[in-house]
Order: structure tokens, then sequence, then C-alpha cells
């Protein structure tokens, strides 16, 4: 294997992303991992058995408490030396957010982190994962963050930064958390190959909006700075139609990885 395919996906319901021709999708690319946010589904409504038939042995499925409604899954072909589910922070894990495997050469944790319609949980969710990242980076300094952080990091990640300064996922605290956030030594890994503007990985339902590319970018590779030398490539995945979320692919380089187990 000459590279480590790693996705996130925000599919807005598995079922429904699932319903709509996923799974062929997923045969076709063959991530070796699969990250996804906003499951909505209980263990009971979960396929495993369809995923395993597509060469996902290992799966580790954390639903929300509240059916239909947020989760997410690490989906791998590679076994992990161990996983994760959760913070240790309640008001966090209630609802599925964050799950971190450990394969040995790096560790890799998938978030889902809230949108803006609760802005305070959302705040408060910032505020401790901050900290939760900090504690994990001492453990494993070779660390992928993945998922959906629901922020525009800058302008030219969102289609009109003017007119939504002052809308959630681009309001001035939340960037500059994400800033600070990077500031812990994480890479944002798309940005080391694309500096363009107009590169989106949501748009709203209404309004034509993906047609039109009135887009956000808010799904995101981290990588920590001692693992960024690996990382061969990250790019958005613009036709992937199976939700208002697009999948973003990052590729690890497999040699460079070796040599790195902790």
């Amino acid at each position: 294997m000459e590279t480590l395919k790693i996705v996130t996906y925000n599919v807005n319901g598995i079922r429904a992303a699932l319903r709509k021709g996923m799974g062929s999708w997923l045969a076709d690319v063959r991530p070796d991992i699969l990250c996804l946010q906003e499951i909505k589904a209980s263990h009971e409504h979960i396929d495993r058995e369809f995923f395993r038939r597509l060469g996902y042995e290992y799966q580790y499925w954390f639903p929300a408490e509240r059916k239909g409604y947020s989760g997410t899954a690490i989906l791998s072909r590679p076994a992990p030396r161990r996983t994760e589910t959760g913070s240790g922070i309640p008001f966090m894990d209630r609802e599925g957010r964050i799950i971190t495997a450990d394969f040995g050469a790096f560790a890799l944790m998938n978030v889902y982190v809230p949108s803006g319609h609760r802005l305070r949980i959302k705040f408060d969710f910032m505020d401790a994962f901050y900290a939760f990242t900090r504690r994990t980076l001492e453990r494993y300094p070779n660390l992928v963050v993945c998922g959906d952080f629901n922020i525009c990091h800058q302008p030219r990640d969102i289609h009109d930064p003017v007119r939504l300064k002052r809308v959630s996922g681009f309001l001035p605290e939340e960037r500059a958390w994400l800033t600070a956030y990077m500031d812990l030594g994480l890479a944002d890994t798309f940005r080391l190959f694309d500096d363009r503007p107009g590169q989106y990985t949501w748009w709203s339902y209404r309004q034509n909006s993906r047609a039109r590319n009135k887009g956000w970018r808010l799904d995101y590779h981290l990588a920590s700075l001692p693992l960024v030398p690996a990382v061969k490539r990250t790019v958005i995945l613009r036709d992937v139609p199976f939700s208002d979320h697009v999948p973003v692919l990052m590729e690890l380089d497999a040699a460079a990885l070796s040599g790195r187990t902790r």
C-alpha cells in the first residue's frame, strides 16, 4: 500500500445517504478509513454487515442518545490498536460527537462540532474540545483531527464573507477559536495544496445554492505538525451527491508513516 486514504464525510443521515447510492461510491473509492459525522442512527438501525462486505471489518459507531440526531463513526480496513468513543465530558458524549482511534503510526480523531443553532452550547463544546485535543496531542504527537467543525476559517472559505460575518459558522469569535485551535500544532492540510477561494464542502439545500456554488468550507483534515511531511494530498470531492456536505479525502504516504509506531 503506497498511500493510506482517509475520508471525512458528514452524511446527514447514514440511512438516507445509503438509499441515495453511497454504497456504490464507497466500493469505487475504497478509502482505507472512513470518518462519518451526523449518522443520525441508533445501533439497531446500522447495517454493519453491509459495511463489512465493503471491506470495513473494524467499525466504531457512536450514536447520540437522542434518536435521529448527531452521532459519529469510524470505519476502517486496517485494525486500530485501540479506540475511544467520547471524551469523558458528559454533555459532549451524550451527542456522540468524538471518536479517537490509535493506529500505531498515528492517531485519528473524528469530531462533529455542534452547529450554531445552539450557540452557547457550541462555544462550551469548543472550549472543552480545545482542552481535550491538547491532552490528546500529549498522548499522540502524530495526530489527525478530521470532521465537520461547523466553522469557516477565512474569508476565502465562504461565498459571501461580508454579508455573513455575523452568522454562526463565520463569527469572528468562532474564527479566532479555530485559529487558536490550529495553533496547538495542527495544519489545515487542504490549504497545504490549494489556496484558491471558492472551495467549499457544504451548501444549503435552499435557493439552488450548490449549483451556484454559494457554499461554506466546514469540513477539515487537520494534521499535527510532525505528521505533515507524510501528507501527500488533501482534496474536496466536490461531485459526491449524497448529502448537503461533500467528503474530503486525505492521503498519507505509507512509507513516511513506517517507523512512527509508538
